[in-house]
């Protein structure tokens, strides 16, 4: 009878504080763009969510049916829910993606809408990078290029790339010893490589056979590729295509038609998504709750500052710098995407893809020889543009 009452009494108090959270929702939340947090009693933040409508959303959750439907699962476990508005849906989600990436709760999949779609391709921290393709950025250190669509073709690619350059595919933690640190160990007679150094297709960092520096040079090469700026490991590929035809070696020159047109495909690929990424560069003005209208800059995807519409000539002064500032540098131009940048990149693509009307509200921006800005109303990219 103790186990029972002990059960009957756990599921009042469940019972009580779901109450009590609806009531509190119901008593003080409103309809409007937002975000909201759910903690449990120990301060965890369980969840972080977004609605343009906060109050709707969060009564949502009262009247789930299913016991195990995580929003049910969610009011089960949270002791407190708070909230904060903001001007608009679009500013409820840049907030939704800070605050997830800075509570990480357990209960967000980050940027789940995209995530299953698209690859990058990671270049692995020192001693002998190698490439890899992922899901998403977990490194900070590393360098990543994308995103890309179909991970297997890019897989395949990137496995062509790799061994056209001679670069490892081996495991990270796999013990590199380059030709130009032997003296610093005693070393016994080089034992044979793994199968891919054997054939050829591998520098052998691993046994000695290549200096850092040449291995190095390499991983320059590959990343020149990414960047668009090399088509040498192409090149290399078709002048091999071209020997072994012209020696009647059909089946090679036929295995090496497959792999140009995999490395082809990649570049084709990382062509279209500097495309796209350079079409998310513009100003976008988004109209806000009980006129808290938004000004966002946005570049290569990402939003570098936020303003008020300029009202007067002061104002106006003041975006002018703050355009400059954002739009008249400088910038690295080729597909590496830093790591810290991937998710918001991710994000806007999402954004303007799923509500391609929301582009009539962009004015691209353009630079003169002399650095100066010029916001062109009504000429943001066009919604086929968008990744």
């Amino acid at each position: 009878m103790s186990a029972r009452a002990d059960r009957q009494r756990e599921a009042a108090a469940a019972a009580a504080n779901i109450a009590a959270l609806r009531a509190h929702v119901k008593a003080h939340c409103e309809d409007r763009p937002g975000v909201y947090r759910m903690h449990t009693a120990d301060g965890e933040v369980l969840y972080v969510g977004k609605s343009k409508k906060v109050r709707t959303r969060l009564m949502s959750y009262f009247r789930l049916p299913f016991p195990e439907e995580k929003g049910a699962r969610l009011v089960r476990e949270a002791s407190r829910i708070d909230w904060e508005y903001v001007p608009s849906e679009f500013a409820a989600l840049l907030l939704e993606l800070q605050q997830v990436k800075r509570y990480r709760p357990r209960f967000n999949f980050m940027l789940k809408r995209d995530a299953r779609h698209f690859a990058f391709i990671k270049v692995a921290r020192p001693p002998a990078p190698r490439l890899m393709v992922v899901r998403g950025a977990s490194d900070n250190r590393a360098t990543y290029y994308g995103p890309f669509h179909g991970a297997q073709r890019v897989s395949e690619a990137v496995r062509e790339l790799s061994d056209v350059l001679g670069l490892r595919d081996c495991a990270l933690d796999s013990r590199m010893r380059f030709a130009d640190q032997a003296e610093l160990f005693v070393l016994e007679p080089r034992t044979p490589g793994c199968i891919r150094y054997e054939v050829r297709k591998c520098l052998g960092p691993c046994v000695a056979a290549c200096t850092e520096h040449q291995y190095d040079e390499r991983v320059g090469v590959a990343r020149a590729f990414l960047d668009g700026a090399d088509d040498s490991p192409v090149e290399s590929l078709r002048r091999e295509m071209l020997r072994a035809s012209a020696a009647l070696e059909f089946e090679r020159a036929a295995s090496m038609r497959d792999k140009l047109e995999r490395l082809e495909a990649l570049r084709e690929q990382f062509e279209r998504l500097r495309f796209a990424v350079e079409s998310l560069s513009f100003v976008y003005t988004v109209p806000g709750w009980n006129g808290e209208d938004r000004v966002y800059l946005i570049r290569r995807g990402r939003v570098r500052a936020e303003d008020i519409p300029p009202a007067h000539a002061r104002d106006r002064r003041r975006h002018a710098r703050l355009l400059a500032d954002v739009f008249g540098g400088e910038e690295h131009e080729g597909a590496r995407v830093p790591t810290h940048e991937i998710d918001e990149l991710l994000l806007l693509s999402w954004w303007f893809r799923t509500h391609p009307a929301e582009l009539d509200r962009t004015a691209a921006v353009r630079v003169g020889a002399s650095r100066r800005v010029r916001v062109v109303p009504g000429a943001g990219a066009p919604a086929e543009r968008i990744a």
